[in-house]
């Protein structure tokens, strides 16, 4: 039925100017629901499906589409969310047979199926529904701790699997962090205007709160660790908290980032051996901040047209069309450290075989991207 009625409004506007408006009162966007589907005009049965003050509908005479919270990357669509984040598309033809034949689409985020409804903007607060995140963040960690374990030795489980928490834990803490500082940037990007601190869904007091949590039980890790460890992991709080004013004051913000995210490689060394030994750990601290560098770039030329309207700064706006010869010049420094640390670390030849394999990914990335598609910087 929902379908048969937007398909046939849609039909209707081909000949109307093109317009747009806001739903932001509860009533009326109660109504506008009604009519769309009658047989569930309960308030109480929709209210989960919706997030009014996110509430978009806009009509183009040539894309003829609907849509809820801006969703403009995908036309012909009439998108619904849950009361948190997007969780699900139906895909709608305005009048053409394909579409008719296509029907609809519903895609669910692992949080909306298995989490109750109280927990998932929190979820989606520490981006528990992207991992790569947490894994940027471990993997600095594991290697150290792989390379602190004795000749011939496996590394240490116990070790890996609480920085693993602990990566999960910090990394959405970060994310926490700086969604709160940067609420009022958010709402005006593209790509993070529904995020739930950005789009009203939490409070900064509810996020501030669920801030001290998330810190609170990585505290309970950190403290599982020796003495220097507990300091070391401690002073790595200063940079997950200055980092997120960094894009206001420089263009290098993601060298910033690499700084906070690859704290690990130190870390994790101190945390096998009780201190640290500069000759292995620096060289690779410092390829996981090229290596931050390199990702990071590509991945802030998705948002560099509403960089540009915000005000804010990154690399790709300082590199611009020179983008692919800075990232390869980061990623020949961050290989090139790998290997001072894998030899200063006495490592044997499987460790340079492989690292020749990460050489030739690292190369196909920075080549392959089209930096101009914001998709492929983020597949990329």
């Amino acid at each position: 039925m929902t379908y048969f009625i937007v398909s046939r409004t849609c039909r209707r506007l081909r000949s109307v100017t093109p317009f747009s408006f806001s739903l932001t009162q509860q009533s009326i966007f109660d109504s506008f629901y009604s009519t769309l589907c009658p047989k569930h005009s309960d308030p109480s049965f929709h209210k989960h499906l919706f997030h009014p003050k996110a509430l978009e509908v806009k009509f183009e005479s040539s894309k003829y589409r609907w849509m809820f919270a801006g969703n403009e990357s995908q036309p012909q669509k009439f998108s619904y969310y849950s009361s948190y984040v997007p969780i699900s598309t139906i895909s709608t033809s305005c009048g053409g047979p394909k579409g008719d034949e296509e029907g609809s689409k519903v895609d669910k985020s692992w949080i909306d199926v298995y989490l109750p409804q109280l927990v998932r903007p929190y979820a989606y607060l520490a981006r528990l529904d992207k991992p790569i995140g947490t894994w940027l963040l471990a993997w600095p960690c594991m290697w150290s701790i792989t390379l602190a374990a004795s000749p011939g030795s496996l590394p240490d489980f116990k070790m890996m699997l609480l920085f693993g928490c602990g990566a999960l834990l910090l990394r959405g803490a970060g994310c926490t962090c700086n969604d709160l500082l940067d609420r009022d940037i958010d709402i005006k990007v593209e790509r993070t205007k529904l995020r739930p601190v950005a789009s009203g869904l939490l409070t900064p007091f509810q996020g501030l709160s669920f801030l001290g949590l998330q810190l609170f039980l990585g505290l309970g890790i950190l403290l599982q660790l020796n003495n220097y460890s507990r300091v070391l992991g401690a002073s790595s709080l200063l940079l997950v908290f200055s980092y997120p004013l960094m894009k206001r004051l420089t263009f290098w913000p993601q060298a910033f980032l690499g700084l906070t995210i690859n704290w690990g490689a130190l870390l994790g060394w101190s945390a096998v051996k009780g201190s640290l030994d500069p000759a292995i750990v620096l060289p690779l601290y410092i390829s996981g901040v090229f290596w931050t560098l390199v990702y990071d770039t590509i991945y802030a030329h998705q948002d560099k047209e509403d960089d540009l309207k915000v005000g804010v700064k990154s690399t790709a706006l300082r590199f611009g069309d020179s983008t692919k010869h800075w990232t390869t010049a980061f990623g020949f420094l961050c290989i090139s450290s790998l290997a001072l640390s894998g030899f200063n670390a006495e490592m044997g030849w499987p460790f340079y075989a492989f690292l020749m394999g990460a050489s030739g990914q690292l190369s196909w990335q920075i080549l392959m991207v089209d930096l101009s598609t914001r998709k492929d910087c983020n597949r990329m």
